[in-house]
């Protein structure tokens, strides 16, 4: 449930202190204290956010306080309300990137890190038909197999297609095989080195498979057409 909440925007305290009276049907402070360990002044805080929400109420008896929660419609019509918004913000995505387009440099360069910086690398080669590979193996296969798999598919339904030159040392079964992948080798000068470089679109990305993955990726159209040129250059040379 905890994740849940917190996607209407409940903080950690909010939603201890939420999950707790709803379980206790009414409550005081002190069985709140009682069944989150949170400090009272803390509790008193979060309640007074909770009220605000719509999400708590209460009632006064002999100057005494019981708090309950409101009915769970409340948490519907916050749903409701964030849907809206994110439609909202979604319309305006266009005008986010011709903005970003507009203001970005000749030359861009990003650092990315570990396996979600990875992923993102790979998300946006999807958005080019043609997707070029130097010293290309399987890696991301090998070390991330479940998203590999279902990446692969998209990839496969997408139609965009890999030219891979594959490091002169790998074996069949260390080279990634698929729709829609061309795959050559390349000379044995080329062999031993873990980094791997991508181009697709107006990218240059030099990825290296160590313990902890890394990218570092350049977003230039003359450096791209650069890598490119030297690419196809390559896959004539070793025919």
């Amino acid at each position: 449930m905890e994740n849940s909440l917190k996607s209407i925007g409940l903080t950690d305290g909010e939603i201890k202190v939420y999950s707790a009276i709803l379980e206790l049907g009414t409550a005081t402070i002190n069985k709140i204290h009682e069944k989150t360990g949170l400090e009272r002044r803390t509790i008193y805080d979060v309640i007074n956010k909770l009220i605000e929400k719509g999400l708590v109420s209460y009632t006064l008896e002999n100057k005494r306080k019981t708090y309950q929660c409101s009915h769970p419609n409340k948490i519907s019509e916050e749903i409701d309300t964030r849907e809206k918004e994110l439609d909202e913000l979604k319309k305006k995505i266009p005008e986010f990137t011709g903005k970003f387009n507009s203001s970005k440099p000749e030359i861009r360069a990003e650092v990315f890190r570990g396996k979600e910086g990875i992923k993102a690398i790979f998300e946006d080669m999807l958005n080019y038909k043609e997707n070029y590979f130097i010293g290309g193996g399987a890696c991301i296969a090998k070390k991330l197999p479940f998203y590999w798999e279902n990446y692969n598919k998209r990839r496969e339904k997408l139609k965009v297609k890999w030219l891979n030159l594959a490091r002169a040392d790998l074996s069949k079964e260390e080279v990634i095989r698929g729709e829609f992948i061309e795959t050559k080798k390349l000379p044995k000068d080329f062999s031993g080195s873990p980094s791997v470089i991508f181009i697709y679109g107006n990218k240059v990305a030099n990825v290296l498979w160590g313990e902890e993955f890394f990218a570092f990726v350049i977003e230039s159209s003359e450096i791209a057409d650069n890598y490119k040129r030297y690419h196809k250059y390559l896959w004539k040379s070793v025919g």
